[in-house]
């Protein structure tokens, strides 16, 4: 075959794909981010990995190839073209399929099983339009400790990750077993953490007072109930939660604690629970939001005045 026949199927190929993009995107429009590309930086974010290993030349099903590292906006998560002006690349990369050429190996990211581009998107979506099943790529595992599945997307990543971080916790700190019913939940990843952080430091003040060092779940256990609880109670009495229809009990006590301990840090110790979240409050820019939180800054402050 002459080059003039192999651009013209190159051609073809690339419309018909753009046709099923195109296609995919109308169908997908109440459910936009199941058609979105994922990006990998939104996953490093949400599975924060500890460590990367170099793993060498793999074998790799194209199925599980699942996102992007720099090119997620240019195709979709089937890897469709999205843009028109991309024709001449996909093109050259689909004789090439034609004429038999060997190209260079991607470069892939491997993170929960599933695997994203760092370089070589066009081949992928090319390799992918042909029907290949399987695709050579030089990998990097980046160390994550939930498996993740080809479908998932960017949400269902972060509950499941959400989902893992509420399970250590409780594992660490028993509550749900000491405090039965307790439940705490969250709407975003590492505040477990945060959590973990708090009773650590609730724990390091109750053995100022003590002769020997206090157990950890004995230290969580005094954290919920003499901490969190209240301060949830207050939420609770004060119906703030309704302001923030997205949120939960616990990322209300979390707001508000972290912008008292940046209060502090700028202006000493002697800032107040009451006017942290005052000041929380007027930074807010709805008035329904500033009128709760007035109340609540109130409770707070009466809670805090009596363990004083």
């Amino acid at each position: 075959m002459n080059n003039t026949l192999y651009d013209s199927m190159a051609r073809v190929d690339f419309g018909r794909l753009r046709t099923r993009e195109t296609l995919m995107r109308i169908m997908s429009l109440l459910k936009v981010q199941r058609d979105e590309m994922l990006s990998l930086g939104d996953v490093r974010s949400i599975l924060r990995p500890a460590s990367e290993t170099y793993r060498g030349m793999r074998t790799v099903p194209i199925d599980k190839i699942v996102g992007s590292e720099g090119r997620f906006k240019d195709f979709n998560k089937a890897f469709l073209p999205r843009h028109d002006k991309m024709a001449r690349r996909w093109m050259r990369v689909d004789v090439a399929h034609y004429q038999n050429l060997v190209l260079p190996p991607i470069s892939l990211f491997e993170i929960g099983g599933v695997y994203f581009v760092r370089d070589g998107n066009h081949r992928v979506s090319v390799a992918k339009s042909q029907g290949a099943e399987f695709i050579d790529a030089e990998v990097i595992s980046l160390a994550a400790k939930i498996a993740l599945s080809p479908d998932m997307t960017r949400e269902e990543m972060k509950r499941a990750v959400i989902d893992f971080e509420k399970k250590s916790f409780f594992e660490e700190t028993h509550l749900d077993v000491l405090r039965p019913g307790c439940d705490i939940s969250f709407t975003e990843v590492g505040r477990y953490d945060e959590l973990l952080v708090h009773i650590r430091e609730h724990k390091w003040y109750i053995n100022l007072k003590k002769a020997e060092e206090i157990p950890f779940e004995r230290a969580a256990l005094s954290w919920y109930d003499n901490v969190y609880f209240p301060i949830v109670r207050i939420v609770r009495e004060s119906r703030v939660l309704a302001r923030f229809p997205r949120a939960t009990e616990a990322d209300l006590y979390v707001y508000v604690g972290r912008h008292w301990s940046e209060l502090i840090k700028r202006y000493g110790p002697l800032f107040t629970m009451e006017e942290a979240a005052e000041d929380f409050t007027i930074s807010r820019r709805a008035e329904g939001i500033r009128q709760a939180l007035r109340s609540v800054s109130g409770r707070l402050a009466a809670l805090f005045k009596r363990r004083a």
